[in-house]
């Protein structure tokens, strides 16, 4: 009994310890997927969708139980495990466990491969994770890499339509020259550092020199992570992937995982290495944040398609959180900027799934094909209610108050060209918004073809009346609210968090 009771209490030391069990976790998943796929093609996409949810869910219990624990790093140096990694990273699991969750329903009636679908969106959320707490710029580079293509291939997934190869393929390409210039930024800090490779050490090397090497190198890996980011004038992938790229649950997932990702290789980056330059790159960020929010917004309001709107709201959205990042210099900040992306992720997430929902019925995404839906289906019309109002920032859900936090610590920050510029175009989001909102109330269809769609379509409907995403749709719109209401005290568990 002493001998199990040991090898017991080894087995959770080792859980708790291991930095990068829950990466690990994942990549195991990913294997058991791919092997059980290769074996036997017949098998249920339930079982698959299961096995994801499984390995997502230990993932995220290993994660939970490593948080008050210091790690033992696997890999020397190359790996930094602290609270402000550990919140990223447990935002990228959440992002990945969300899309997943809708994902099942759209697989089951469209007869595509969900096998691969699963395995990209574990190897992406593996990558991602390892992006936030990797420590030096080789493993940096190798996490971006397999976060980067894990999307790409993902945003091919269906690979017989023509639109979602010609998306897949401006992705690709732009993704590509982003790359370079993030690893032509890494070069030159590596010849700046005299050789060295860890954040860290760069920083110490880096802190008595100042020239104009080092704001090249600042411009180049400002270039690459604006990608990434979708800040404009580097969006151009944006729109075309999310209207090209017919399944709407990779849409989902591309939209939130890399940017959370993105976001936490932004803040390492930037806050580690340049904090002698933040004039300069604040500067930088500060235009692109206030260009992504002009142009985010006003495009947005010209769009008739759902997909190709959410895209120019969400290179908005970024233009938000990217106040706050200018901000990032105490505790309170930092809780913002995290409060917000968490709650972006459930508002965003939550949207796709009203739009997969709505897709799988009508075979469209077009915005004046919702006219009318209350009185065709009030669940579907409930919930996008409330995440509408809160990605445009109308009280009381969440996104409102998200703002206003942001706002304050960027203004107190001295981004004062930029604060008043997020207030303008957050009234214009309002409009957009609003208008899809009275649309599904008091708007009428005309039936161009859409109703052709529904009658062809009809069996899936009575398939999924019921279902997952309708669902995760309710929670996640109650969420809104719900955080919206409390959102001092989670602002404050953040901040307790994090230091």
């Amino acid at each position: 009994m002493d001998n199990i009771n040991l090898f017991i209490s080894n087995i959770f030391f080792f859980v708790r310890t291991c930095s990068i069990l829950p990466e690990c976790s994942l990549i195991f998943g990913l294997v058991l997927i791919l092997g059980i796929d290769l074996l036997d093609r017949q098998v249920d996409v339930i079982l698959f969708y299961k096995i994801s949810l499984i390995f997502l869910s230990i993932s995220l219990i290993i994660l939970i139980c490593q948080w008050k624990f210091d790690s033992i790093q696997i890999v020397y140096e190359n790996i930094q495990i602290i609270n402000f990694t550990n919140i990223f990273r447990l935002s990228i699991l959440v992002c990945s466990a969300l899309s997943v969750s809708i994902s099942v329903d759209y697989i089951r009636c469209t007869k595509t491969a969900l096998a691969e679908f699963l395995s990209f969106t574990l190897a992406a959320c593996s990558g991602g994770m390892f992006l936030c707490c990797a420590n030096d710029l080789v493993t940096i580079y190798v996490a971006l890499e397999c976060l980067s293509l894990s999307s790409y291939l993902m945003s091919g997934y269906t690979k017989r339509d023509i639109r979602s190869n010609e998306a897949t393929m401006k992705f690709f390409l732009m993704g590509g020259a982003s790359s370079s210039f993030l690893l032509y930024g890494f070069s030159l800090l590596y010849s700046l550092s005299g050789g060295r490779i860890q954040l860290d050490v760069i920083a110490h090397e880096l802190s008595s020199q100042r020239s104009i090497v080092s704001s090249i190198c600042v411009a180049f890996i400002l270039a690459g992570l604006a990608f990434k980011l979708s800040l404009v004038p580097f969006h151009q992938w944006t729109p075309d992937v999310y209207e090209g790229v017919s399944p709407t649950p990779v849409v989902a997932s591309l939209s939130v995982t890399p940017k959370v990702a993105a976001l936490a290789l932004f803040a390492r980056l930037l806050g580690i290495i340049f904090p002698y330059l933040s004039n300069e790159w604040h500067m930088a960020v500060g235009i692109l944040a206030t260009l992504s929010m002009i142009l985010g917004n006003l495009i947005a309001v010209t769009q008739v398609s759902m997909k190709r709107m959410l895209a120019y709201s969400s290179i908005s959205q970024i233009g938000y959180i990217m106040i706050g990042m200018l901000a990032a210099d105490s505790g309170n900040s930092y809780a913002s900027v995290i409060t917000y992306t968490f709650i972006y992720i459930l508002m965003n997430l939550g949207t796709f799934a009203r739009i997969t929902s709505f897709g799988l019925r009508t075979g469209t995404d077009n915005i004046r094909d919702y006219a009318g839906l209350y009185m065709k289906d009030p669940v579907l019309t409930f919930s996008p209610v409330l995440r509408s109002s809160s990605l445009g920032g109308i009280p009381p859900p969440s996104g409102f108050f998200g703002k206003l936090y942001l706002f304050w610590h960027g203004w107190k920050a001295g981004s004062y060209p930029s604060v008043p510029v997020a207030l303008v175009t957050s009234v214009i989001s309002i409009y957009y918004y609003s208008k899809i909102i009275k649309l599904m109330f008091t708007g009428k269809n005309e039936g161009n073809g859409t109703s052709t769609i529904s009658i062809q379509n009809s069996l899936v409907y009575l398939s999924i009346s019921k279902n997952s995403i309708e669902i995760a749709m309710t929670i996640r719109a109650l969420a809104s609210i719900l955080s919206g209401i409390s959102i001092d005290p989670i602002i404050g568990i953040t901040r307790n968090t994090l230091f």
